[in-house]
């Protein structure tokens, strides 16, 4: 691993610090350098805070004039929440600005870099700019599509089950797996399931991390005819995010106020080409409209089948627990009407596979590069 790569190695990590907390912003780290040295380190805390390269700055105990700042992230030639950071590198008097990728952001993409070459400033590009990609995936189909990045994550059997066929689901994954289920919900916006979900398991769709303190993303239910019930736990935990039920033209209009009461946000988004649906296109441009960059797909098979058919997944994250239950009529994670021929199935590209437990976690995406 060559110099470059430790230091920006190191951004990439203190960056991780940002997980759950910039929404819909990047998540950046800076390291400043000099004579081989780390001076100074800081990343991006928080929405509407300092970005990483002022906080690596302001950290700074000694004058940063003439050193070399590693960042994952082009720094910003604009004027958003913050003053442009490539400016404030310039009046630092950095000499160096190390950067793993371009701001995805078509309407900035490298303007940040050549207003750092054009006040003299030395730019070197590219350094692990693939781990730089993974770590920003959300902000960058956020950013440059206009649409959320959707992680579809079940938990079966070894031989395909999601419940069995009595419809008992508890406990299917281990501990361990489910622990690291609430540190995603930990770090994406809204955390989305259909009604069956609801019906069957009433749940909270709140985060619980084992240090307690888990923030809980928005809970989104999709439910073309407004069946959820009044006392459902997801309406009424007590949690400081909000509700929406995605719904259509088919809610009945006293059950739709009775959800506006209790503070749901009410979405009615009629899919023209499958009547008595919710387009879920729709929903996505629509979340994007309302700042969210993520979504946890926890739904069941049905809406796990209609997430795939209509192309919104990104990513899949499977876990797969060492247990057989069988069962014809037992659910499976992608029901439907399904594909017919093998050489028509989804393809899953850049595969990662990890271990919790007896558990095996698959994750791959559905639209690679």
């Amino acid at each position: 691993m060559s110099r470059h790569e430790v230091f920006m190695k190191r951004a990439i990590q203190l960056a991780k610090g940002g997980w759950g907390k910039t929404n819909p912003n990047p998540l950046v780290g800076a390291v400043i350098v000099r004579d081989g040295e780390i001076i100074a380190e800081g990343y991006h805390q928080a929405l509407g805070g300092p970005h990483a390269e002022v906080e690596a700055i302001n950290n700074s105990k000694q004058d940063v004039k003439g050193s070399t700042i590693y960042v994952n992230l082009e720094p910003c030639s604009h004027y958003g929440k913050t003053p442009p950071c490539a400016l404030k590198l310039i009046e630092a008097g950095i000499k160096k600005v190390v950067i793993a990728m371009q701001d995805p952001n078509p309407l900035v993409s490298g303007k940040g870099i050549k207003m750092l070459r054009d006040a003299g400033i030395e730019v070197i590009e590219g350094i692990l700019e693939k781990e730089a990609r993974v770590l920003n995936e959300i902000f960058i189909k956020y950013i440059s599509q206009n649409m959320p990045f959707v992680i579809m994550k079940t938990a079966m059997t070894l031989d395909g089950k999601i419940a069995s066929v009595s419809g008992d689901s508890k406990w299917i994954s281990s501990e361990s797996s489910r622990q690291q289920v609430h540190v995603i919900r930990d770090r994406v916006s809204a955390i989305m399931v259909g009604i069956n979900t609801v019906l069957v398991d009433n749940p909270a769709l709140t985060t619980r991390l084992n240090n307690g303190r888990g923030r809980d993303p928005i809970r989104i239910i999709v439910d073309s005819k407004g069946r959820i019930p009044i006392d459902s736990q997801v309406i009424n935990v007590d949690s400081s995010s909000g509700v929406i039920l995605a719904t259509t033209s088919l809610i009945d209009n006293e059950k739709e106020k009775q959800l506006k009461d209790r503070g749901v946000q009410i979405l009615k988004l009629d899919n023209p080409s499958c009547k008595g649906y919710v387009d879920l296109n729709k929903l996505m441009h629509e979340l994007y409209k309302l700042e969210i960059d993520s979504v946890l797909l926890e739904g069941g098979g049905n809406l796990n089948a209609a997430a795939l058919n209509c192309g919104i997944v990104d990513k899949v994250m499977f876990f797969i627990a060492p247990k057989i239950i069988g069962g014809i009529d037992a659910k499976t994670p992608i029901e439907g009407e399904g594909i017919r021929l093998m050489k028509d199935a989804i393809s899953l590209k850049n595969l990662n596979i990890q271990r919790f437990d007896e558990d095996i976690l698959i994750e791959g995406y559905v639209k690679g590069e």
